[in-house]
Formats: C-alpha cells, sequence, structure tokens
C-alpha cells in the first residue's frame, strides 16, 4: 500500500511539476521571440486569429514548452517513484501527449507542426526521461553498468 501511494504521489509530483516547466518556457518564449503585431501568444482566442502571421520560429518554443514539460515531469515521476519507474515515466508522456493532441484540436497550427509535436515532444522525452532516470538512480540489485 506504502508503495502505490508513493508512485501515485510520484505521477500526481510529474504532471504538476512538468506542467510548470511546460508553462515556464511558454511564458519566456515571447519574450525571446517576438509574437506577430496583434498576437497574444497567451489568448487562444487571439491566436487562432493571428495564426496565419505564425512563422516556423514562433512555433520553437511551442515545441520546446511541450517537450521540456514531459521531459521534466517524466523525470521527477521517474526519480521519486519507488518501483515501476520507467512505466510511470511513460505515463506522465501518455499523459502529456492527450494534452498535446487535444490542444491540436484547439489551437491552430500547421499540420507540419502538429505531426512533429505529437512524434517528438512527448514519448520519446518519456524515453529519455526513463534512460537518464537510470542512470541517475540505478536499482540495487542490478549490475553497475
Amino acid at each position: 500500500m506504502k508503495t502505490l501511494l508513493i508512485n501515485s504521489l510520484a505521477v500526481v509530483a510529474g504532471l504538476m511539476l512538468g506542467g510548470m516547466a511546460n508553462m515556464a518556457v511558454v511564458m519566456i518564449g515571447p519574450h525571446v521571440i517576438a509574437p506577430p503585431a496583434g498576437v497574444d501568444m497567451s489568448d487562444v482566442d487571439s491566436l487562432a486569429a493571428g495564426a496565419h502571421l505564425l512563422t516556423p520560429a514562433h512555433l520553437i518554443f511551442p515545441f520546446l514548452a511541450h517537450a521540456v514539460g514531459t521531459l521534466a515531469g517524466a523525470l521527477i515521476a521517474n526519480l521519486l517513484s519507488t518501483t515501476r519507474r520507467g512505466a510511470l515515466a511513460y505515463v506522465i508522456g501518455v499523459f502529456f501527449l492527450a494534452g498535446g493532441i487535444t490542444a491540436s484540436f484547439m489551437i491552430p497550427a500547421p499540420a507540419w507542426f502538429i505531426a512533429l509535436d505529437l512524434l517528438l515532444a512527448y514519448i520519446p522525452m518519456a524515453w529519455l526521461a526513463a534512460w537518464l532516470g537510470r542512470r541517475l538512480r540505478p536499482d540495487e540489485t542490478s549490475p553497475a553498468s
């Protein structure tokens, strides 16, 4: 029962901290790459109205936000959990992927960006987090790598 509680809290912490990392990158983006005049990158309606004005450069930070948020959340869940650490990293990846799929229907973007985002920002980042987690916190029962 204690393991289930710890693993559940690890997933909740991963979702929360991954979401915070995502939002931090989203908030930094417009300060690094200025949005087109009249487009508020934090407002879905403004973004929808000005989507045709966005260039590939404007999409770098949304992609980074999704990738960094997923990586951070999955790594946190991996490092805080007691068992099934790799699987919990993928749980975070699937949660963030579901959010990405939902966002792709709500926020207009070019098809190439949606495909790139859904294919590279979520499950591969969960895999990377699982890999990093094995390096940062190896199992005590497995031989040293």
